[in-house]
């Protein structure tokens, strides 16, 4: 079978985001399994919630992060991952072009986010691994997770 050079090219360039999607998932697959399995342990750094916000608002075209943070020993990894999964599965669960991680100290409101929206982003309805995964996380941390006025809200809790 003879494949042009573009199409050799276009194929190739599909694996390997194909191959990316997957890792990303198996990464996460894990995780919920460390979770779930005790085997968690996260390592705590101090970090700044607006920053982790603003960080994880880069990750995900329409998203934008402000307000007022507050610096916290926790997973900053962990959490950093957590936000941009959220305000992803808010973009693509809830058909919205534009999301919004407002800060207020170590309350961090995922918004706009539709009542049919907000049980796949506590975790609650499985359509959104990426949101299953990401609820755990923060409650692993001491965190929660809650439903305040169209919006999710991410209470993060300080190791210190």
């Amino acid at each position: 079978m003879d494949v042009e050079p573009d199409q050799r090219a276009r194929y190739l360039g599909m694996i390997d985001a194909a191959s990316v999607e997957l890792a990303a998932i198996l990464d996460e697959l894990s995780l919920a399994a460390r979770i779930e399995g005790d085997r968690y342990e996260p390592v705590a750094r101090e970090a700044d919630s607006l920053e982790l916000a603003r960080a994880a608002a880069a990750r995900v075209p329409g998203v934008s992060a402000l307000g007022a943070g507050a610096v916290a020993e926790l997973d900053a990894d962990g959490v950093e991952a957590a936000l941009a999964a959220l305000a992803r599965a808010a973009l693509r669960q809830g058909l919205i072009e534009s999301a919004e991680l407002r800060v207020d100290g170590l309350a961090i409101a995922v918004s706009p986010v539709e009542a049919a929206v907000a049980p796949i982003l506590l975790g609650a309805e499985l359509r959104d691994f990426g949101a299953a995964v990401a609820t755990r996380v923060v409650r692993a941390g001491g965190g929660a997770v809650e439903v305040v006025d169209g919006a999710v809200v991410v209470r993060l809790a300080s190791s210190t």
